[in-house]
């Protein structure tokens, strides 16, 4: 679906190391600020247990993850929203991301230099965040004085709610708050969905520990982002991204036990894409046959002609209905035809709200 969320944050605080273990690619991570001048963006794959499962049952000749995109962004620094380093090109890179992802360094190491002189993470938020508010409050420049002059003539109903939702934009942001954090109604939402305001893009801070701290509790560093971050309802990702460049050179079987050894479950990669991915409002159904077993990322709230467009238009403009059966009744009966037996297989109309998990066959006509 084209969905990208940006990785941000200062210079030297591990994005580039973390975008290597995100998309496998050796992009330049060097140990000094604007190393990484142009966006590198990676298709990342979403893990889910049920497309392997699905795939020793099928045993399809193509099996097809759903992905997203990651893109690592140059590092910010202080005034960017006048200019400063790599300035207005930085913040236009985050414009085109549907969410951000907030690397912040939680680890001494005085090998690798940090731009503000020391560790101190939520100096290093603030810094972003105010960098954010600023470009934002910079887009409602002068469209506030245009449409004020505009409706004391026109009274058109959808300006004044656009005036009213860039009023209510601009008081919080002259308080320093993230446009997240303001109770938008449905109506202001859309009126103000073209200006692509930074600080109204969902966010998610990934912490950067060192090696020795993966298994062990949080550091002062990581319980300061977190306590920081819970003000306004934010996840906290806790990672090492040396070890997560490591863990993406193995092997699955060599991952697993990585992992083992370490003492986690879950690498902290794989906790971000599944946040990231639930951050975004977004849900997988799957295609299944012995030719191909597939995800297909969806939006929350589509209905199942609009899911049916994901695939192709084709299926949107001629859809009749979609037959489909939960991926929990499938294992539950252990086969499509037990499922049907059953009677738990669905015939679904256009306005069918799609499910996660949901195992579909569209039928259309063009």
């Amino acid at each position: 679906m084209g969905l990208t969320a940006g990785i941000v944050g200062l210079p030297n605080v591990g994005k580039s190391t973390l975008f290597n273990a995100i998309t496998k690619k050796g992009i330049l991570a060097a140990n000094y600020p604007f190393a990484t001048i142009e966006p590198n963006v990676g298709v990342v794959t979403v893990p889910d247990e049920r497309l392997e499962i699905l795939n020793n049952m099928y045993q399809p000749e193509r099996l097809i993850p759903t992905a997203f995109e990651f893109t690592d962004i140059a590092g910010l620094v202080k005034g960017a929203s006048q200019g400063e380093g790599l300035g207005n090109k930085f913040l236009s890179h985050i414009r085109e991301t549907d969410a951000i992802v907030e690397v912040v360094r939680c680890f001494e190491n005085n090998d690798i230099i940090h731009v503000e002189g020391e560790v101190d993470p939520i100096r290093d938020i603030e810094i972003i965040n105010l960098e954010l508010v600023l470009a934002d409050l910079e887009s409602i420049g002068n469209r506030i004085e245009k449409i004020q002059k505009k409706t004391r003539t026109s009274k058109d109903k959808d300006e004044l709610v656009e005036l009213e939702a860039l009023e209510k934009a601009k008081t919080a942001l002259e308080q320093n708050k993230a446009l997240r954090t303001v109770d938008f109604t449905k109506e202001e939402k859309l009126a103000i969905k073209s200006y692509n305001f930074l600080t109204l893009k969902p966010i998610i801070y990934m912490a950067n520990i060192n090696e020795e701290e993966v298994a062990t509790d949080d550091n002062h560093y990581v319980a300061k982002v977190k306590e920081y971050a819970a003000k306004e309802g934010a996840k906290v990702i806790k990672v090492c991204a040396k070890i997560e460049e490591e863990l993406s050179q193995l092997d699955d079987n060599d991952h697993k036990e990585m992992l083992k050894a370490l003492g986690i479950q879950m690498s902290g990669l794989d906790q971000l894409i599944k946040a990231t991915y639930d951050l975004l409002g977004l849900a997988t159904y799957f295609t299944v046959g012995k030719d191909e077993v597939r995800a297909w990322t969806f939006r929350k709230g589509m209905n199942a002609k609009e899911c049916a467009g994901i695939i192709h238009s084709d299926f949107e403009k001629g859809f009749i209905r979609a037959e489909i059966m939960s991926y929990e009744d499938l294992i539950s009966y252990g086969s499509e035809l037990k499922v049907k037996e059953a009677g738990r297989t669905r015939l679904e109309g256009k306005d069918y709200i799609m499910q996660d998990g949901d195992i579909c066959h569209f039928r259309f006509n063009v």
